[in-house]
């Protein structure tokens, strides 16, 4: 007879260990599987660290309710749990008199999205902020932060674990069956077996829509293609003058090349965006050097050779180039029509800030959501 637990969480990243937590404490059995080796070897052990305010997103998004309401736990709990962060503080900065408009519709839609603590200074305003700094005008968010990611997963694991949660390493889900009681699985790899849960939680990231892809009876209009990505980021060689991250005004795709600082004060430059085919994180300083003109407009201090290969992180994005940015997608049941399956695509930035509250919002659905009966029925018929 095949094993059966309640909750299997496919992830051991950041969201994935929130969402084990979570359902943990909520009195659920839960087993995390984890490709891996350890915790947060993907997406979440490559990223900038920065605890983000909730500005940008569409307002009514997931990613802006779930930022701006993520932020607010994540703070808590790291102050709670004594995970190093500090609240650093951004400026968006724009670095000429053409950009203002824009930037004063940056500083609207944050208000719109509940970020209530910006403000816009002058020229003078960000030379007292920031001497180093060139720019006409800036929006500052104090709420912006950074925080030791790994720290943070660790205390992650350690509540899960609390709560009665197990961790599998070296457990890749290869494939199952959608039935009327949940989900039977085949994972492979060291800890080979099959087992049935009442609840599948895909948090999977990079590999979360080839996972729904392999489980028999997922429909294949419910599953997204998934795109790989890649941001290089370059650090300074010394210490750059600056308390703050530093962000221009967004011009086309993307957030333009920003400071961030990480918790020993080193600097980091980024992103390049390379859009990949396959998994790959190597970092060519080659690629730097387009960098030096774009800083320049906010720091013109900056010296040639200056910067350094750092490091690649790779997101899973729902789109393409050229195409608007995707909001998450957290689809349970009644959107799918897979009893026991909650499906998370395209958690990337802001992820790691809104992890506690898309914890919060899985355990919404495994609370609340059944499977509509019409969906129930095409599901069994594609099984």
């Amino acid at each position: 007879m095949i094993e059966r637990v309640d909750c299997i969480v496919a992830g051991a990243g950041v969201v994935g260990l929130a969402i084990a937590r979570r359902l943990g404490q909520a009195g659920h059995e839960v087993l995390v599987l984890e490709a891996g080796e350890a915790i947060g070897t993907g997406t979440s052990s490559r990223n900038s660290e920065v605890i983000h305010a909730g500005i940008y997103y569409p307002t009514g998004s997931l990613k802006a309710r779930l930022c701006v309401s993520g932020r607010h736990a994540l703070y808590a709990y790291c102050a709670e749990r004594g995970v190093p962060f500090r609240r650093l503080g951004k400026l968006i900065v724009a670095t000429s008199e053409t950009q203002i408009p824009q930037l004063e519709a940056i500083h609207a839609q944050g208000l719109a999205n509940g970020v209530d603590d910006l403000r816009l200074i002058d020229r003078a305003g960000c030379a007292r902020l920031e001497p180093a700094l060139a720019a006409v005008a800036a929006v500052e968010s104090p709420s912006t932060g950074i925080v030791d990611s790994h720290a943070f997963m660790l205390a992650l694991q350690g509540d899960a674990e609390a709560a009665g949660a197990n961790v599998v390493f070296h457990a890749k889900v290869e494939g199952g069956t959608a039935t009327a009681s949940g989900i039977e699985l085949r994972v492979g790899g060291a800890a080979s077996m099959d087992i049935a849960c009442g609840w599948l939680i895909n948090s999977a990231g990079l590999a979360a829509s080839s996972l729904a892809q392999s489980i028999r009876g997922v429909p294949a209009s419910a599953v997204p293609t998934t795109q790989l990505c890649k941001g290089n980021y370059y650090t300074l060689a010394g210490k750059a003058p600056f308390s703050r991250l530093i962000y221009p005004v967004p011009e086309g795709a993307g957030l333009g090349v920003h400071l961030t600082l990480d918790l020993g004060g080193q600097a980091r430059f980024g992103p390049d965006v390379e859009w990949i085919e396959r998994e790959r994180y190597d970092v060519d300083i080659a690629r730097a050097a387009k960098f030096y003109a774009a800083i320049r407009t906010y720091w013109p201090a900056l010296t040639d050779g200056a910067l350094q290969p750092g490091y690649a992180g790779i997101r899973p994005k729902l789109s393409g180039p050229g195409e608007p940015p995707a909001d998450f997608v957290i689809a349970g049941p009644a959107t799918h029509g897979v009893s026991g399956l909650v499906n998370l695509f395209g958690i990337e930035s802001p992820g790691l800030t809104a992890s506690l509250a898309i914890a919060d919002e899985v355990a919404r659905i495994v609370a609340t959501e059944t499977v509509p009966s019409d969906a129930a029925g095409m599901a069994m018929q594609k099984s």
